[in-house]
C-alpha cells in the first residue's frame, strides 16, 4: 500500500510539474502593426470585415493566426518573434485576389504594410450637411482594375465614428446605372431619420461596391455638424 501511494505522490508531482511548466511561458509580447495601401495610401473598409492571415512554419501545429484590419485599414497582432508569411485572404477584399505572400520576421515592435490593387478607388471625397435634415456626399473615383465593372455608390451616417453598411443610421444609393462617366464627380443625398436631425454631430462615409465582389472600398469617416 505504501508502494502504491508513493507511486501516486511521484505521479501527481509530475503532473504539477508539467502543468506549471506549460503556464509559465510567457505570453507574446511582440506587436506587429500596419496598414493595408494602395500607392501607399491606406484604404477605408469596413470595421473588422477584411481578414488577413498569418502563417508560422516550424511549429508542431500549423494553423493560421487571424489578423482584421480596422475601417481605417490599419491592423496590430501580439504574437510571439520570429518568421511568418502574411498573406490576404481570397475575395475577402474589395481588391485583385492574389496569391503573394509577405515575409515578415517580427522581432519587438514590427511595421509592414500590405498594398493591394482595388478595382475602384476613391480619389476625392467632400461631405456637407446643407440643413438639419440632409447630409450630401461627393466623391471622385478612379477605376484601376477593369476585370469587373461598378455596382453602386453608397452613402452612410452614423452616430458614432464606426459606420459602414451594417452600421448606420441611413443609407442612400446611385446606382452604376444612374453613372454615365465613373471619372466624373459622383453626388449623392439622404435624408435623415427625424430622429437625428437634432443631432449636432455625425458621420457619413461613401462605401464604393464592385459587381460581384462582398466587400466595398470606403472613405474614411467624414463629420457633419
Amino acid at each position: 500500500m505504501k508502494t502504491i501511494n508513493s507511486l501516486f505522490v511521484i505521479l501527481l508531482a509530475v503532473a504539477t510539474f508539467i502543468g506549471c511548466a506549460k503556464d509559465n511561458y510567457d505570453a507574446p509580447s511582440s506587436i506587429l502593426s500596419g496598414k493595408v495601401t494602395y500607392n501607399d495610401a491606406q484604404i477605408g473598409l469596413r470595421s473588422n470585415g477584411v481578414q488577413l492571415e498569418l502563417w508560422q512554419h516550424g511549429y508542431q501545429l500549423f494553423t493560421k493566426i487571424p489578423v482584421y484590419v480596422a475601417q481605417d485599414g490599419t491592423f496590430s497582432a501580439r504574437l510571439f518573434n520570429g518568421d511568418y508569411k502574411l498573406v490576404l485572404l481570397n475575395g475577402n477584399g474589395p481588391w485583385v485576389s492574389s496569391s503573394d505572400s509577405i515575409d515578415v520576421k517580427v522581432s519587438g515592435a514590427t511595421t509592414v504594410n500590405v498594398p493591394v490593387t482595388p478595382y475602384f478607388n476613391i480619389k476625392q471625397s467632400s461631405f456637407t450637411r446643407p440643413n438639419d435634415s440632409t447630409i450630401t456626399a461627393t466623391v471622385s473615383l478612379e477605376q484601376v482594375n477593369n476585370s469587373l465593372p461598378l455596382e453602386a455608390v453608397n452613402l452612410y451616417v452614423g452616430s458614432t465614428e464606426i459606420v459602414d453598411e451594417n452600421r448606420n443610421i441611413a443609407t442612400a444609393q446611385v446606382p452604376a446605372s444612374a453613372i454615365t462617366d465613373v471619372t466624373q464627380p459622383i453626388t449623392i443625398s439622404l435624408v435623415l431619420p427625424e430622429s437625428y436631425r437634432s443631432d449636432s454631430l455625425l458621420f457619413p462615409r461613401v462605401g464604393v461596391r464592385t459587381a460581384g465582389v462582398a466587400e466595398q472600398i470606403y472613405t474614411l469617416p467624414g463629420q457633419t455638424k
